[in-house]
């Protein structure tokens, strides 16, 4: 009886060790975040090639998407990403996207 207990406990801790691992880095994890900035790059770097975008212009975009990065660290600093923090860089992720969308469709073109 005392075997089956003790290979129970040492089940169940083994249980809870793994699971809780998995839990601890989904809370860290911004894998949709991290997708939209890869992709806002893209569009920085589609927008340069073309000529949409001006030197400047795609030097303030990238400054700003530096920026939400540095957010996100910090956001992960403390090993938690709150909803909160989660939709603070949404907010960010969704004015770069604007800007970027602007700046490709204004007026000025690289030289």
């Amino acid at each position: 009886m005392k075997t089956v207990r003790v290979i129970s406990g040492l089940t169940l801790s083994l249980f809870v060790s793994v699971t809780c691992i998995p839990a601890s880095a989904q809370d860290m994890a911004t894998p949709q975040i991290t997708k939209r900035q890869i992709q806002q790059q893209k569009r920085i770097v589609q927008g340069e090639r073309s000529g949409e975008l001006t030197a400047s212009e795609s030097a303030n975009l990238r400054l700003q998407e530096a920026k939400i990065q540095a957010n996100k660290r910090a956001a992960k600093a403390d090993g938690v990403v709150t909803d909160a923090e989660r939709a603070n860089l949404k907010a960010q992720e969704n004015q770069v996207s604007e800007r970027i969308y602007r700046k490709k469709h204004n007026e000025r073109k690289a030289q």
